[in-house]
């Protein structure tokens, strides 16, 4: 959490605070669209992705499966010799999931499984034995826990000694980011997961969830919230199903989750009840709640427990036989053989998993030893026997939950059933016990995935991109937690939050209230089996000198003076966190501060009526006073009391009215515990990932690279032996193409070399392949396609002469009928002239009539230009016949030039090429239509534009020495336009036909139409 800043009440401007509300809206509204739901479990990862189109969608493995194996292992480099190959600064091959565990009987030592037991461990006894139980059963894997860096270190021999073993932290982050991998190509391209929600066991301390956090951050992933087992398998259960409404009266139901995975079993007591709460305005909603009000756990009980009993019997049959007996092989030597103990935990698992449904089974070794087969006989009548101590303790989380809730099993409706561990019949008796019968266990969530899917539908509640189904949960804090300070010269110490603690909604805030008015320290700590672990450091910054400004500024008396923190369990992890710290005093006078006059100003203070609405069910304020370990409850109460005393105010005197003038304190916070590491180590770390992701991506790229050289080696092989090929290509050159496709299968059948090479190298090779085969697998395509080509040139070349030839007859056809259209225009104009200089006298009435303009001088058509009578111009011949003359020489050149050359030299005449003029053909008569096409509809507008400006703007009579005008609406010269039109052989039609049409149009003396149809 980041100190906040220091400053008093009022002394932000308005405009930096409205810059910071459009700033908050802004970053709200651009939030991750893309929400990861995790299961964190000991042998396996599941996760689900939310995301806008992909709703709580499984992401499956590279192998398409549902859940990824817990495990990443490292493929050491190997020379001729079969010796690793272990450099400074380089890296070996990553394998994940089932890959990983494939490579346990080659590498025992590199592959690291079942990561989840070793994070966290602090240094007790306790993180010893964590450690020793995990080389137990993984022997070969080098594993030691370092007090100084608070973590579990791991040596590979795929690295150089000189190179520094590897974190739990980082080796979980690395299965962490393939996860992240699998979830982002679900997504689709270009998306980014960046956002997750992961389960973690209730029993979680605060060194184990640091841990995951910080593999997460390692990883990429930012951790909007760390979410109990149970908790997440009741939000699945609880995002399709409505609960009593307690408002109503009505009883809520309450739950027992019991999970029992891999490592560890858990029993969550929940409690599902409806509620109705306040919405905006007057109305009112029903939510749902889902509340942990208990848990217990067995960090040691679950199937790996139950599959070590299974292997020591295993061991210990194996070791009578008589074959073992005489080599005098003892139990040490077979459990320290990383080869042998992956090979039996992985059939003893297998044969507790059949168990589960079958009376017996039988595994069976070849070649455990050398030369020493192993087959034996498990029936379910010995499995239970020898997992008796372990049925005993099934019931105790369950008890230990229930007394935590402070409830009965006759309280609790169901058992809901989760993890695979749970299908073990002899679990499932002793349940059946505790529940008084089977009809309390209940099934009806996915045992397997349920956890996951409750996860990410609290991702998706989380995230201000979704909207889901509003269910309130709150998780429990699993551990008390306390304060420790100094008060003078004593240390003291305060529990603020108990075990059963609320986290999430309807969380607590703890105001504490110190004495101290100097800079000074105070602590946060967890008590686990009774043993008070620190967990966090609080050191103010400006305490000393907000003090004296109170005083100096305001003469606040030290007295008055009052220091207090505002603490809180978080809702991500669980944790007790420092929300604020304030220094404060009263003084006389009234005033607003800014936050006071900024909710005015926005309408949300000032009047009753616009209250913010509350159900009365955020968590409640404690004020803990840090001298004395008593507290109080800041409620209803409180407020009923202040309202009482407003009440009855009038009747006593008014006293003088107070003001409290604040100042934050700034403070830094240290996390205890196990060491964290610094910025830099964090760097480091960083950076070392890093390489090594590169470093993946770099050898898929040469894995990828020398995958197209071989596949392209068999193409040449191939191609050598084709004997169209052999005359486009000499025999000099096919001897050339074939010693250097020796010599790279010499190079790819050496291991040595072929894994030394780069993909630089490869690539190199590929392009030395390709630069003398590709021309001789071009000349060869040439020569097939060439002759079609040619061909379909040629027949581009008929058609635009055909066009050249009609371009050219309607151009010089459009410049003879525009040059009659002239002379025509002039000599009407002059007769038009003439005429009205004869005219006759006009009557008095005549003026009051409206002149109109006589058809002949306004409406005539006239004709300046051929482009009049044609859509083509002397430039579009000149452009055409340009073309065409190019294309044509060009073809008949390198025509000739190809004659000349022999069918194994570089051909001249290409089928590019040969396409590129073909296209110039095409373009050159594509624009002449074009032309053609935009004329036809200027020509058909500037009809309809006249037609629209030829109606009359009177209704009486005009007087006219021609004919009448028409009536608005109806077409001139008998109702129908003039066309000088074009023939279907696009033959301009002749002079005569023209002048014909022009003087028609002339003689009619009404407002005629001629156009062009092109």
């Amino acid at each position: 959490m980041l100190p906040p800043s220091r400053r008093r009440d009022g002394a932000l401007s308005l405009p930096i605070l409205l810059l910071g509300l459009l700033f908050l809206f802004t970053t709200t509204a651009s939030a991750a669209s893309s929400v990861l739901g995790l299961d964190f479990g000991t042998l396996n990862f599941k996760a689900v992705l939310v995301k806008p189109g992909i709703p709580l969608e499984i992401v499956l493995s590279k192998d398409s499966k549902r859940k990824e194996a817990a495990a990443v292992a490292f493929k050491p480099t190997r020379d001729s010799k079969n010796n690793i190959i272990a450099e400074v600064g380089t890296f070996p091959e990553r394998a994940y999931g089932g890959d990983a565990l494939a490579l346990q009987g080659r590498f025992p030592g590199e592959v690291f499984p079942n990561l989840k037991p070793l994070l966290g461990l602090s240094w007790t006894d306790g993180a010893n034995a964590a450690v020793d139980t995990y080389r137990s059963r993984y022997p070969a894997v080098q594993a030691v826990h370092v007090r100084e860096l608070g973590t579990t270190m791991i040596k590979s021999s795929a690295f150089a000694d000189s190179e520094m073993p590897w974190s739990v932290e980082e080796l979980l982050a690395m299965e962490l980011a393939n996860v992240k991998r699998n979830a982002e190509a679900l997504a689709g391209k270009g998306s980014s997961v960046d956002d997750v929600v992961i389960t973690v066991p209730a029993f979680y301390t605060a060194d184990e969830k640091r841990a995951i956090e910080k593999a997460s951050e390692l990883a990429g992933l930012s951790v909007n919230a760390l979410i109990s087992d149970g908790l997440a398998v009741g939000l699945d259960y609880a995002k399709s199903r409505t609960f009593p409404e307690v408002t109503k009266g009505e009883k809520p139901e309450y739950h027992v989750v019991f999970d029992m995975g891999a490592g560890s079993t858990t029993a969550t007591l929940l409690r599902f009840q409806g509620k109705s709460v306040k919405d905006v305005g007057r109305f009112n909603k029903t939510v749902q709640e889902v509340s942990v009000l208990g848990t217990g756990w067995d960090r040691t009980l679950g199937g790996d427990s139950l599959n070590r009993v299974v292997l020591d019997d295993y061991v210990h049959k194996f070791l009578t036989k008589p074959v073992m007996k005489s080599r005098g092989v003892t139990s040490d030597e077979i459990k320290s053989n990383g080869r042998i103990m992956s090979r039996m935990w992985k059939d003893v698992e297998k044969a507790r998993q059949v168990l589960s449904a079958n009376a017996e089974t039988t595994s069976s070794f070849e070649e455990l030893l050398p030369e020493i087969d192993f087959r034996v006989k498990l029936t379910r009548a010995d499995f239970e026997k020898l997992a008796e101590p372990f049925a005993e303790r099934v019931a105790v989380p369950i008890k230990d939950a229930l007394a935590a809730a402070k409830l009965s099993m006759a309280d609790v409706d169901s058992i809901i059933l989760h993890g695979g561990a749970v299908r073990t019949p002899f679990v499932q008796r002793k349940l059946e016990e505790i529940a008084g019968g089977s009809s309390k266990l209940r099934s009806n969530v996915n045992a397997d995935e349920s956890a996951v899917f409750g996860a990410a539908f609290k991702g998706a509640g989380l995230s201000p991109s979704f909207k889901v189904k509003e269910i309130r949960d709150s998780d429990m804090a699993g551990y008390a937690t306390g304060m420790t300070y100094t008060d003078g010269s004593k240390d003291r110490k305060q529990q603020l939050f108990g075990a059963t603690s609320p986290v999430g909604h309807g969380a607590a805030t703890k105001q504490v209230t110190f004495k101290d008015k100097e800079d000074f320290v105070f602590g946060l700590y967890q008590v686990i089996d009774d043993v008070e672990r620190p967990i966090t450091q609080i050191r103010t910054d400006n305490l000393t000198a907000s003090v004296k400004e109170l005083s100096s500024n305001f003469g606040c008396e030290k007295g008055d003076i009052s220091t207090k923190f505002s603490i809180k369990l978080s809702a991500v992890d669980g944790l007790p966190e420092v929300l604020d710290g304030t220094v404060s005093c009263e003084v006389e006078g009234t005033g607003k501060n800014m936050g006071d006059t900024v909710k005015d100003w926005f309408g949300f203070g000032g009047k009753k009526d616009q209250e913010p609405l509350t159900d009365g069910d955020d968590g409640p304020i404690e004020e803990v006073d840090a001298t004395s370990s008593s507290s109080t409850t800041a409620g209803n109460s409180a407020t009923a009391s202040s309202s009482s005393a407003s009440t009855s105010s009038s009747k006593v005197p008014e006293k003088p009215k107070k003001r409290t003038e604040s100042i934050s304190i700034a403070f830094s916070v240290s996390a205890q515990g196990n060491p964290q590491p610094a910025p830099e180590e964090m760097r480091r770390m960083r950076d070392r990932l890093s390489a090594f992701d590169r470093s993946d991506r770099a050898r898929l790229a040469r894995e990828e690279a020398l995958n197209v050289l071989e596949s392209y080696t068999y193409h040449v092989r191939d191609y050598l032996s084709n004997a169209d090929y052999s005359t486009v290509s000499t025999d000099a050159m096919r001897a050339e193409v074939s010693k250097l496709l020796e010599s790279t299968r010499e190079f790819m059948e050496n291991p040595g070399q072929a894994a030394k090479a780069t993909e630089e190298t490869l690539r190199e090779k590929l392009n030395g392949l390709k630069k003398l085969v590709e021309p001789i697998k071009s000349r060869r395509t040439e020569e097939i396609a060439r002759p079609e080509k040619v061909e379909a040139l040629r027949n581009s070349l008929e058609q635009t002469e055909k066009l050249v030839e009609m371009v050219r007859g309607q151009v010089e056809k459009a410049s003879s009928a525009s040059s009659k259209a002239s002379e025509l225009e002039a000599s009407k104009s002059a007769e038009a002239v003439e005429s009205s200089t004869t005219a006759a006298p006009k009557d008095d009435g005549d003026d009051l009539e409206e002149p109109e303009t006589s058809a002949t001088t306004t409406d005539a058509p006239k004709y300046s230009s051929p482009a009049d009578f044609s859509a083509y111009s002397e430039l579009d011949l000149k452009d055409v016949e340009g073309v065409y003359e190019s294309v044509a020489k060009w073809l008949a050149e390198k025509e000739a030039e190809q004659g000349k050359l022999k069918p194994y030299e570089e051909p001249v005449l290409l089928v590019k090429d040969i396409e590129a003029q073909a296209t110039k053909l095409s373009d050159v008569m594509s624009d002449l239509l074009y032309k053609k096409m935009q004329k036809s509809k200027s020509s058909s507008s500037s009809s309809t534009k006249k037609l629209k400006t030829s109606k009359t703007k009177s209704s009486r009579k005009a007087k006219s020495s021609t004919t009448e005008a028409p009536a608005e609406g109806s077409e001139s010269a008998g109702g129908k336009p003039q066309f000088i039109t074009v023939g279907a052989d696009d033959e301009m039609p002749t002079e005569e036909e023209i002048l014909q049409m022009v003087s028609k149009a002339k003689g009619s003396g009404a407002k005629s139409k001629v156009r062009d149809e092109l």
